[in-house]
Protein backbone atom coordinates (compact mmCIF):
# COMPACT_ATOMS: atom_id res chain seq x y z
CA UNK A 1 0.00 0.00 0.00
CA UNK A 2 1.47 3.39 -1.02
CA UNK A 3 1.53 6.15 1.55
CA UNK A 4 -0.25 9.34 0.53
CA UNK A 5 2.42 11.47 2.23
CA UNK A 6 4.94 10.72 -0.54
CA UNK A 7 5.12 14.07 -2.41
CA UNK A 8 4.28 13.89 -6.11
CA UNK A 9 4.12 16.60 -8.76
CA UNK A 10 0.33 16.97 -8.76
CA UNK A 11 0.39 17.67 -5.02
CA UNK A 12 1.40 21.21 -6.00
CA UNK A 13 -2.10 21.91 -7.31
CA UNK A 14 -3.87 20.02 -4.51
CA UNK A 15 -1.95 21.83 -1.76
CA UNK A 16 -2.49 25.28 -3.29
CA UNK A 17 -6.20 24.51 -3.79
CA UNK A 18 -6.42 23.46 -0.15
CA UNK A 19 -4.85 26.71 1.05
CA UNK A 20 -6.10 29.15 -1.57
CA UNK A 21 -9.21 27.59 -3.07
CA UNK A 22 -10.93 30.90 -3.86
CA UNK A 23 -7.86 32.61 -5.33
CA UNK A 24 -7.61 33.13 -9.11
CA UNK A 25 -4.92 30.72 -10.29
CA UNK A 26 -5.24 31.13 -14.04
CA UNK A 27 -6.13 33.96 -16.42
CA UNK A 28 -6.53 32.68 -19.97
CA UNK A 29 -8.52 33.92 -22.95
CA UNK A 30 -10.66 36.22 -20.74
CA UNK A 31 -11.41 33.34 -18.37
CA UNK A 32 -10.47 33.57 -14.68
CA UNK A 33 -10.25 30.21 -12.90
CA UNK A 34 -9.63 29.67 -9.19
CA UNK A 35 -7.44 27.02 -7.60
CA UNK A 36 -10.53 25.27 -6.28
CA UNK A 37 -12.11 25.15 -9.74
CA UNK A 38 -8.93 23.79 -11.32
CA UNK A 39 -8.67 21.08 -8.68
CA UNK A 40 -12.32 20.01 -9.11
CA UNK A 41 -12.07 19.90 -12.92
CA UNK A 42 -8.76 18.02 -12.83
CA UNK A 43 -10.22 15.43 -10.47
CA UNK A 44 -13.20 14.97 -12.80
CA UNK A 45 -11.08 14.45 -15.93
CA UNK A 46 -8.80 12.10 -13.96
CA UNK A 47 -11.84 10.10 -12.97
CA UNK A 48 -13.01 9.84 -16.56
CA UNK A 49 -9.56 8.66 -17.68
CA UNK A 50 -9.42 6.03 -14.95
CA UNK A 51 -12.94 4.82 -15.76
CA UNK A 52 -11.90 4.50 -19.42
CA UNK A 53 -9.07 2.12 -18.56
CA UNK A 54 -6.10 4.45 -18.03
CA UNK A 55 -3.83 2.89 -15.39
CA UNK A 56 -0.50 3.60 -13.70
CA UNK A 57 2.26 4.25 -16.22
CA UNK A 58 -0.02 4.68 -19.26
CA UNK A 59 0.75 7.63 -21.48
CA UNK A 60 -1.86 10.31 -22.14
CA UNK A 61 -1.21 12.79 -24.94
CA UNK A 62 -2.52 16.36 -24.85
CA UNK A 63 -2.64 17.95 -28.31
CA UNK A 64 -3.94 21.47 -27.79
CA UNK A 65 -3.17 25.17 -27.50
CA UNK A 66 -2.41 27.10 -24.33
CA UNK A 67 -5.95 26.87 -22.90
CA UNK A 68 -7.70 26.29 -19.59
CA UNK A 69 -8.47 22.74 -20.77
CA UNK A 70 -4.79 22.04 -21.41
CA UNK A 71 -3.86 23.23 -17.91
CA UNK A 72 -6.61 21.12 -16.31
CA UNK A 73 -5.62 18.09 -18.41
CA UNK A 74 -1.97 18.23 -17.35
CA UNK A 75 -2.87 17.84 -13.68
CA UNK A 76 -5.67 15.35 -14.44
CA UNK A 77 -3.31 12.95 -16.20
CA UNK A 78 -0.96 12.92 -13.20
CA UNK A 79 -3.89 12.40 -10.83
CA UNK A 80 -4.89 9.38 -12.95
CA UNK A 81 -1.41 7.89 -12.20
CA UNK A 82 -0.49 8.30 -15.87
CA UNK A 83 2.34 9.96 -17.82
CA UNK A 84 1.55 13.28 -19.49
CA UNK A 85 2.80 14.21 -22.95
CA UNK A 86 1.86 17.67 -24.28
CA UNK A 87 2.28 18.12 -28.05
CA UNK A 88 2.53 21.51 -29.74
CA UNK A 89 -0.69 22.42 -31.61
CA UNK A 90 1.37 23.48 -34.64
CA UNK A 91 2.41 19.84 -35.15
CA UNK A 92 1.43 18.42 -38.55
CA UNK A 93 -0.46 15.16 -39.12
CA UNK A 94 2.53 13.05 -40.14
CA UNK A 95 4.54 14.08 -37.08
CA UNK A 96 1.53 13.55 -34.79
CA UNK A 97 1.14 10.09 -36.28
CA UNK A 98 4.82 9.39 -35.49
CA UNK A 99 4.40 10.59 -31.87
CA UNK A 100 1.27 8.49 -31.33
CA UNK A 101 3.04 5.40 -32.63
CA UNK A 102 6.12 6.19 -30.59
CA UNK A 103 4.61 6.59 -27.11
CA UNK A 104 1.39 4.56 -27.72
CA UNK A 105 -0.93 6.62 -25.51
CA UNK A 106 -4.02 5.12 -23.92
CA UNK A 107 -5.84 8.46 -24.19
CA UNK A 108 -5.72 11.61 -26.31
CA UNK A 109 -7.06 14.97 -25.10
CA UNK A 110 -7.45 17.53 -27.87
CA UNK A 111 -9.55 20.36 -29.33
CA UNK A 112 -12.08 20.27 -32.14
CA UNK A 113 -10.41 23.00 -34.19
CA UNK A 114 -7.43 20.64 -34.70
CA UNK A 115 -9.52 17.78 -36.10
CA UNK A 116 -8.09 18.10 -39.61
CA UNK A 117 -4.70 17.26 -38.06
CA UNK A 118 -5.60 14.58 -35.49
CA UNK A 119 -8.47 12.79 -37.30
CA UNK A 120 -6.51 10.21 -39.30
CA UNK A 121 -3.62 9.68 -36.83
CA UNK A 122 -6.14 9.08 -34.01
CA UNK A 123 -8.18 6.63 -36.05
CA UNK A 124 -5.01 4.73 -36.85
CA UNK A 125 -3.79 4.52 -33.23
CA UNK A 126 -4.81 1.12 -31.80
CA UNK A 127 -3.69 1.93 -28.23
CA UNK A 128 -6.35 4.62 -27.68
CA UNK A 129 -9.09 3.74 -25.18
CA UNK A 130 -10.36 7.30 -24.78
CA UNK A 131 -10.46 10.62 -26.61
CA UNK A 132 -11.67 13.79 -24.91
CA UNK A 133 -12.41 16.63 -27.33
CA UNK A 134 -12.94 20.23 -26.22
CA UNK A 135 -14.17 23.07 -28.40
CA UNK A 136 -16.45 22.69 -31.41
CA UNK A 137 -16.95 19.37 -33.17
CA UNK A 138 -20.16 17.97 -34.66
CA UNK A 139 -21.73 14.73 -33.47
CA UNK A 140 -20.94 12.83 -36.66
CA UNK A 141 -17.25 13.67 -36.54
CA UNK A 142 -17.09 12.83 -32.84
CA UNK A 143 -18.71 9.43 -33.45
CA UNK A 144 -16.00 8.57 -35.99
CA UNK A 145 -13.21 8.99 -33.43
CA UNK A 146 -12.10 6.11 -31.17
CA UNK A 147 -13.92 6.10 -27.81
CA UNK A 148 -14.47 9.87 -28.01
CA UNK A 149 -16.50 12.12 -25.70
CA UNK A 150 -16.90 15.86 -25.42
CA UNK A 151 -14.95 17.75 -22.79
CA UNK A 152 -18.20 18.90 -21.18
CA UNK A 153 -19.26 15.28 -20.68
CA UNK A 154 -15.95 14.21 -19.12
CA UNK A 155 -15.65 17.22 -16.81
CA UNK A 156 -19.25 16.91 -15.59
CA UNK A 157 -18.66 13.82 -13.45
CA UNK A 158 -18.08 14.15 -9.70
CA UNK A 159 -14.73 15.88 -9.17
CA UNK A 160 -14.67 15.55 -5.40
CA UNK A 161 -11.69 13.21 -5.23
CA UNK A 162 -9.10 11.89 -7.70
CA UNK A 163 -8.57 8.19 -8.43
CA UNK A 164 -6.62 6.23 -5.78
CA UNK A 165 -2.94 7.14 -5.70
CA UNK A 166 -0.66 4.48 -7.21
CA UNK A 167 2.62 6.23 -8.11
CA UNK A 168 5.82 6.95 -6.21
CA UNK A 169 8.25 9.75 -7.00
CA UNK A 170 10.55 7.69 -9.23
CA UNK A 171 7.66 6.87 -11.59
CA UNK A 172 7.45 8.81 -14.84
CA UNK A 173 5.46 12.05 -14.71
CA UNK A 174 6.04 13.32 -18.26
CA UNK A 175 7.48 12.61 -21.66
CA UNK A 176 8.57 15.84 -23.35
CA UNK A 177 9.50 15.53 -26.99
CA UNK A 178 12.48 17.43 -28.30
CA UNK A 179 11.74 19.67 -31.26
CA UNK A 180 13.27 17.24 -33.73
CA UNK A 181 15.13 19.96 -35.65
CA UNK A 182 17.76 17.30 -36.33
CA UNK A 183 16.48 13.76 -36.89
CA UNK A 184 13.40 12.19 -35.32
CA UNK A 185 11.90 13.74 -32.17
CA UNK A 186 13.02 12.01 -28.99
CA UNK A 187 10.79 11.65 -25.94
CA UNK A 188 12.63 12.83 -22.81
CA UNK A 189 11.45 10.74 -19.83
CA UNK A 190 11.10 12.73 -16.60
CA UNK A 191 10.04 11.40 -13.20
CA UNK A 192 8.05 13.20 -10.52
CA UNK A 193 11.34 13.60 -8.63
CA UNK A 194 13.10 15.05 -11.69
CA UNK A 195 10.46 17.71 -12.19
CA UNK A 196 9.93 18.56 -8.53
CA UNK A 197 13.69 18.95 -8.00
CA UNK A 198 13.90 21.31 -10.97
CA UNK A 199 10.94 23.38 -9.72
CA UNK A 200 12.38 23.66 -6.20
CA UNK A 201 15.78 24.73 -7.52
CA UNK A 202 14.51 27.33 -9.99
CA UNK A 203 11.90 28.75 -7.61
CA UNK A 204 14.60 29.19 -4.95
CA UNK A 205 16.93 31.38 -7.01
CA UNK A 206 14.02 33.32 -8.56
CA UNK A 207 12.65 33.78 -5.01
CA UNK A 208 9.09 33.05 -6.13
CA UNK A 209 6.20 33.69 -3.75
CA UNK A 210 2.43 33.39 -3.88
CA UNK A 211 2.03 37.09 -4.69
CA UNK A 212 3.66 36.56 -8.11
CA UNK A 213 1.72 37.15 -11.34
CA UNK A 214 3.62 35.20 -14.01
CA UNK A 215 3.10 35.87 -17.70
CA UNK A 216 3.52 32.86 -20.01
CA UNK A 217 3.43 33.38 -23.79
CA UNK A 218 5.45 30.21 -24.42
CA UNK A 219 3.83 26.90 -25.49
CA UNK A 220 3.03 24.50 -22.65
CA UNK A 221 4.52 21.83 -24.95
CA UNK A 222 7.88 23.60 -24.48
CA UNK A 223 9.41 22.74 -21.11
CA UNK A 224 10.28 26.39 -20.40
CA UNK A 225 6.60 27.28 -20.84
CA UNK A 226 5.34 24.22 -18.96
CA UNK A 227 7.46 24.94 -15.90
CA UNK A 228 6.05 28.47 -15.66
CA UNK A 229 2.67 26.89 -14.98
CA UNK A 230 4.02 24.25 -12.61
CA UNK A 231 6.05 26.75 -10.56
CA UNK A 232 3.15 29.21 -10.37
CA UNK A 233 0.85 26.56 -8.94
CA UNK A 234 3.58 25.24 -6.64
CA UNK A 235 3.78 28.61 -4.90
CA UNK A 236 0.09 29.59 -5.13
CA UNK A 237 0.83 32.38 -7.62
CA UNK A 238 -1.32 33.51 -10.57
CA UNK A 239 -0.52 32.48 -14.13
CA UNK A 240 -1.46 34.71 -17.06
CA UNK A 241 -1.48 32.35 -20.04
CA UNK A 242 -1.37 33.52 -23.66
CA UNK A 243 -1.10 31.42 -26.82
CA UNK A 244 1.94 33.29 -28.13
CA UNK A 245 3.66 36.65 -28.48
CA UNK A 246 2.18 37.11 -31.97
CA UNK A 247 0.28 40.21 -30.82
CA UNK A 248 2.75 42.13 -28.64
CA UNK A 249 0.44 45.11 -28.00
CA UNK A 250 -2.20 42.79 -26.53
CA UNK A 251 0.37 41.09 -24.31
CA UNK A 252 1.76 44.41 -23.11
CA UNK A 253 -1.76 45.52 -22.18
CA UNK A 254 -2.23 42.27 -20.23
CA UNK A 255 1.01 42.97 -18.34
CA UNK A 256 -0.45 46.29 -17.24
CA UNK A 257 -3.97 45.03 -16.50
CA UNK A 258 -2.90 42.00 -14.48
CA UNK A 259 0.02 43.62 -12.67
CA UNK A 260 2.49 41.04 -14.00
CA UNK A 261 5.57 40.56 -11.82
CA UNK A 262 7.40 37.83 -13.78
CA UNK A 263 8.17 37.84 -17.51
CA UNK A 264 9.91 34.73 -18.96
CA UNK A 265 11.03 35.12 -22.55
CA UNK A 266 13.37 33.90 -25.27
CA UNK A 267 15.68 35.91 -27.57
CA UNK A 268 13.06 36.06 -30.37
CA UNK A 269 10.54 37.68 -28.00
CA UNK A 270 13.07 40.23 -26.78
CA UNK A 271 14.06 40.99 -30.39
CA UNK A 272 10.39 41.68 -31.17
CA UNK A 273 10.12 43.92 -28.10
CA UNK A 274 13.05 45.99 -29.29
CA UNK A 275 11.11 46.88 -32.46
CA UNK A 276 8.07 48.32 -30.67
CA UNK A 277 7.84 52.11 -30.68
CA UNK A 278 5.22 52.42 -27.95
CA UNK A 279 7.26 50.80 -25.17
CA UNK A 280 8.39 54.03 -23.54
CA UNK A 281 4.74 54.88 -22.76
CA UNK A 282 4.19 51.61 -20.87
CA UNK A 283 4.37 51.22 -17.09
CA UNK A 284 6.31 48.05 -16.22
CA UNK A 285 7.17 49.05 -12.67
CA UNK A 286 5.52 45.96 -11.15
CA UNK A 287 7.71 43.51 -13.09
CA UNK A 288 10.13 42.10 -10.54
CA UNK A 289 12.08 39.67 -12.73
CA UNK A 290 12.70 38.84 -16.40
CA UNK A 291 14.18 35.50 -17.44
CA UNK A 292 15.80 34.34 -20.66
CA UNK A 293 16.89 30.89 -21.72
CA UNK A 294 18.31 29.23 -24.86
CA UNK A 295 21.51 31.33 -24.93
CA UNK A 296 23.18 34.32 -23.35
CA UNK A 297 21.40 37.54 -24.27
CA UNK A 298 23.14 39.85 -26.75
CA UNK A 299 24.43 42.98 -25.05
CA UNK A 300 21.95 45.20 -26.92
CA UNK A 301 19.03 43.16 -25.54
CA UNK A 302 20.43 43.37 -22.01
CA UNK A 303 20.61 47.15 -22.30
CA UNK A 304 17.10 47.30 -23.77
CA UNK A 305 15.62 45.11 -21.01
CA UNK A 306 17.37 47.13 -18.32
CA UNK A 307 15.92 50.34 -19.70
CA UNK A 308 12.44 48.89 -20.25
CA UNK A 309 12.16 46.96 -16.96
CA UNK A 310 14.20 49.31 -14.82
CA UNK A 311 13.09 47.81 -11.49
CA UNK A 312 13.41 44.16 -12.58
CA UNK A 313 16.14 41.62 -11.98
CA UNK A 314 17.26 40.07 -15.27
CA UNK A 315 18.21 36.39 -15.26
CA UNK A 316 20.13 34.86 -18.15
CA UNK A 317 19.79 31.07 -18.02
CA UNK A 318 20.78 27.98 -19.98
CA UNK A 319 19.37 24.48 -20.05
CA UNK A 320 18.10 21.61 -22.15
CA UNK A 321 15.04 19.40 -21.93
CA UNK A 322 17.12 16.44 -20.75
CA UNK A 323 17.74 18.11 -17.37
CA UNK A 324 15.47 21.16 -17.52
CA UNK A 325 17.96 23.80 -16.34
CA UNK A 326 21.75 23.78 -16.07
CA UNK A 327 22.76 27.29 -15.06
CA UNK A 328 21.59 30.78 -14.17
CA UNK A 329 23.45 34.07 -14.04
CA UNK A 330 22.71 35.94 -10.80
CA UNK A 331 21.43 39.41 -11.78
CA UNK A 332 24.17 41.10 -9.78
CA UNK A 333 26.75 39.44 -12.07
CA UNK A 334 25.17 40.64 -15.32
CA UNK A 335 27.30 43.78 -15.44
CA UNK A 336 30.67 42.06 -15.09
CA UNK A 337 29.91 38.83 -16.99
CA UNK A 338 27.27 39.74 -19.62
CA UNK A 339 28.20 36.91 -21.99
CA UNK A 340 28.08 34.17 -19.35
CA UNK A 341 25.10 31.86 -18.76
CA UNK A 342 26.12 31.67 -15.14
CA UNK A 343 26.68 29.12 -12.40
CA UNK A 344 25.10 25.72 -11.72
CA UNK A 345 21.54 25.92 -10.40
CA UNK A 346 21.09 24.89 -6.74
CA UNK A 347 21.49 21.14 -6.11
CA UNK A 348 23.23 20.56 -9.45
CA UNK A 349 26.89 19.94 -10.29
CA UNK A 350 28.61 20.54 -13.64
CA UNK A 351 32.01 20.11 -15.24
CA UNK A 352 33.61 20.08 -18.69
CA UNK A 353 35.43 17.18 -20.33
CA UNK A 354 37.64 16.85 -23.40
CA UNK A 355 37.22 14.25 -26.15
CA UNK A 356 39.03 11.69 -23.94
CA UNK A 357 36.56 12.24 -21.08
CA UNK A 358 39.12 14.08 -18.92
CA UNK A 359 38.04 17.09 -16.92
CA UNK A 360 39.53 20.34 -18.21
CA UNK A 361 40.52 23.56 -16.50
CA UNK A 362 39.39 27.17 -16.86
CA UNK A 363 39.19 28.60 -20.38
CA UNK A 364 39.31 25.22 -22.16
CA UNK A 365 36.41 24.37 -24.46
CA UNK A 366 34.88 20.93 -24.00
CA UNK A 367 31.60 19.07 -23.53
CA UNK A 368 29.42 20.03 -20.59
CA UNK A 369 28.43 17.28 -18.14
CA UNK A 370 25.53 17.68 -15.68
CA UNK A 371 25.04 15.72 -12.44
CA UNK A 372 21.95 15.90 -10.26
CA UNK A 373 18.39 14.76 -9.60
CA UNK A 374 17.07 16.76 -12.57
CA UNK A 375 18.80 14.47 -15.12
CA UNK A 376 16.28 12.55 -17.24
CA UNK A 377 15.74 8.78 -17.09
CA UNK A 378 16.47 8.51 -20.81
CA UNK A 379 14.73 8.74 -24.17
CA UNK A 380 11.47 6.84 -24.53
CA UNK A 381 12.06 3.66 -26.55
CA UNK A 382 15.54 4.73 -27.69
CA UNK A 383 18.20 2.87 -25.64
CA UNK A 384 21.05 3.64 -28.06
CA UNK A 385 20.37 7.39 -28.03
CA UNK A 386 20.04 7.20 -24.23
CA UNK A 387 23.42 5.47 -23.91
CA UNK A 388 25.09 8.31 -25.82
CA UNK A 389 23.74 10.87 -23.34
CA UNK A 390 23.71 9.07 -19.99
CA UNK A 391 27.03 7.68 -18.76
CA UNK A 392 28.44 6.46 -15.43
CA UNK A 393 28.96 9.20 -12.85
CA UNK A 394 31.28 9.53 -9.82
CA UNK A 395 29.18 7.23 -7.63
CA UNK A 396 28.67 3.53 -8.48
CA UNK A 397 25.38 3.03 -10.30
CA UNK A 398 24.60 6.69 -10.95
CA UNK A 399 24.34 8.29 -14.38
CA UNK A 400 25.24 11.80 -15.46
CA UNK A 401 24.19 13.74 -18.55
CA UNK A 402 26.63 14.36 -21.39
CA UNK A 403 24.87 17.34 -22.91
CA UNK A 404 26.53 17.37 -26.33
CA UNK A 405 26.99 21.13 -25.83
CA UNK A 406 30.41 22.73 -25.99
CA UNK A 407 31.20 25.29 -23.32
CA UNK A 408 34.04 26.76 -21.32
CA UNK A 409 34.27 27.85 -17.70
CA UNK A 410 36.20 30.77 -16.25
CA UNK A 411 38.32 30.62 -13.09
CA UNK A 412 35.31 31.54 -10.93
CA UNK A 413 33.19 28.67 -12.28
CA UNK A 414 30.97 30.76 -14.57
CA UNK A 415 29.88 28.99 -17.75
CA UNK A 416 30.08 30.31 -21.31
CA UNK A 417 28.09 28.53 -24.01
CA UNK A 418 30.14 27.98 -27.18
CA UNK A 419 27.87 25.86 -29.38
CA UNK A 420 25.95 22.63 -29.88
CA UNK A 421 28.29 19.77 -30.67
CA UNK A 422 26.73 19.21 -34.08
CA UNK A 423 26.92 22.94 -34.94
CA UNK A 424 30.68 23.46 -34.60
CA UNK A 425 32.13 24.56 -37.95
CA UNK A 426 35.52 23.22 -39.09
CA UNK A 427 37.02 25.78 -41.44
CA UNK A 428 40.67 25.91 -42.59
CA UNK A 429 41.42 23.26 -39.98
CA UNK A 430 40.14 25.52 -37.21
CA UNK A 431 37.00 25.09 -35.09
CA UNK A 432 34.53 27.94 -35.29
CA UNK A 433 31.74 28.33 -32.72
CA UNK A 434 28.70 29.89 -34.46
CA UNK A 435 27.67 31.58 -31.20
CA UNK A 436 30.86 33.68 -31.12
CA UNK A 437 30.24 34.95 -34.65
CA UNK A 438 26.56 35.55 -33.92
CA UNK A 439 27.43 37.61 -30.83
CA UNK A 440 29.65 39.87 -32.92
CA UNK A 441 27.01 40.28 -35.63
CA UNK A 442 24.28 41.01 -33.07
CA UNK A 443 26.28 43.87 -31.61
CA UNK A 444 26.68 45.66 -34.95
CA UNK A 445 24.29 48.66 -34.88
CA UNK A 446 21.29 47.97 -37.10
CA UNK A 447 21.36 44.16 -36.81
CA UNK A 448 18.32 42.67 -35.08
CA UNK A 449 18.99 38.92 -35.33
CA UNK A 450 21.79 36.70 -36.65
CA UNK A 451 22.39 33.02 -37.37
CA UNK A 452 25.60 31.34 -38.48
CA UNK A 453 26.07 27.93 -40.10
CA UNK A 454 28.81 25.98 -41.89
CA UNK A 455 28.37 25.16 -45.59
CA UNK A 456 30.50 22.79 -47.74
CA UNK A 457 33.48 24.46 -49.39
CA UNK A 458 36.09 22.74 -51.62
CA UNK A 459 38.95 24.88 -50.35
CA UNK A 460 38.01 25.49 -46.70
CA UNK A 461 36.24 22.23 -45.90
CA UNK A 462 33.42 24.30 -44.45
CA UNK A 463 32.81 27.99 -45.02
CA UNK A 464 31.22 30.25 -42.42
CA UNK A 465 27.92 31.63 -43.69
CA UNK A 466 25.79 34.18 -41.84
CA UNK A 467 22.17 35.23 -42.10
CA UNK A 468 21.10 38.53 -40.56
CA UNK A 469 17.79 40.30 -40.01
CA UNK A 470 18.01 44.08 -39.95
CA UNK A 471 16.15 46.44 -37.65
CA UNK A 472 13.27 48.31 -39.29
CA UNK A 473 14.51 51.00 -41.61
CA UNK A 474 18.17 49.95 -41.45
CA UNK A 475 20.22 48.77 -44.42
CA UNK A 476 23.82 47.58 -44.24
CA UNK A 477 25.64 45.88 -47.12
CA UNK A 478 27.41 42.51 -46.94
CA UNK A 479 30.85 44.10 -47.34
CA UNK A 480 30.28 46.52 -44.49
CA UNK A 481 29.06 43.71 -42.22
CA UNK A 482 32.16 41.66 -43.10
CA UNK A 483 34.40 44.64 -42.33
CA UNK A 484 32.78 45.01 -38.91
CA UNK A 485 33.38 41.29 -38.29
CA UNK A 486 37.03 41.59 -39.33
CA UNK A 487 37.54 44.23 -36.64
CA UNK A 488 36.36 41.83 -33.94
CA UNK A 489 37.08 38.26 -35.13
CA UNK A 490 40.04 36.16 -36.16
CA UNK A 491 40.28 35.81 -39.93
CA UNK A 492 39.14 32.19 -40.07
CA UNK A 493 35.95 33.14 -38.15
CA UNK A 494 34.85 35.95 -40.46
CA UNK A 495 31.83 34.84 -42.55
CA UNK A 496 32.71 34.13 -46.17
CA UNK A 497 29.18 35.23 -47.08
CA UNK A 498 26.46 37.18 -45.29
CA UNK A 499 22.85 37.13 -46.45
CA UNK A 500 20.30 39.70 -45.30
CA UNK A 501 16.88 38.05 -44.84
CA UNK A 502 13.45 39.27 -43.73
CA UNK A 503 13.23 36.68 -40.92
CA UNK A 504 14.92 33.57 -39.56
CA UNK A 505 13.19 30.15 -39.56
CA UNK A 506 11.89 29.03 -36.16
CA UNK A 507 10.76 25.74 -34.62
CA UNK A 508 7.26 25.37 -33.14
CA UNK A 509 8.67 26.43 -29.75
CA UNK A 510 10.25 29.65 -31.04
CA UNK A 511 13.81 28.40 -31.25
CA UNK A 512 16.03 29.11 -34.22
CA UNK A 513 15.80 26.27 -36.77
CA UNK A 514 19.23 26.18 -38.41
CA UNK A 515 18.45 23.06 -40.44
CA UNK A 516 16.20 25.28 -42.59
CA UNK A 517 19.15 27.53 -43.52
CA UNK A 518 21.49 26.77 -46.39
Amino acid sequence: MLHDAVPLLHDYLAHSAGRLGGKVALVCNKQRVTYGELETRANAIAGDLAASGVVRGDRVMIFADNTVETVVSFWAVLKANAVVCIVNPLTKSDKLDYLLNDCKPTALITDGHLQAVFREPARGCPSLLRMIVSGTIDDVELSRLPHAVRWATAVAIDGGAPPPRRCIDVDLAAIIYTSGSTGEPKGVMLTHRNMMTACTSIASYLELGEDEVILNVLPLAFDYGLYQMIMAFRTGARLVLERSFAFPARVLELIRQEGVTGFPGVPTIFAALSELKSLKDQDFSRIRYVTNTAAALPLKHILMLRELFSSARIYSMYGLTECKRCTYLPPEDLERKPLSVGIAIPNTEMWIVDEHDRRVGPGVVGQLVIRGATVMKGYWGKPEATARKLKPGPLPGEQVLYTGDYCRMDAEGYLYFVGRGDEIIKSRGEKVAPKEVENVLMNIPGVREAAVIGVPDELLGQAVKAFVVMENGRTIGEKQLQMECQKRLENFMVPKSIVVVASLPMTDTGKLKKTALS
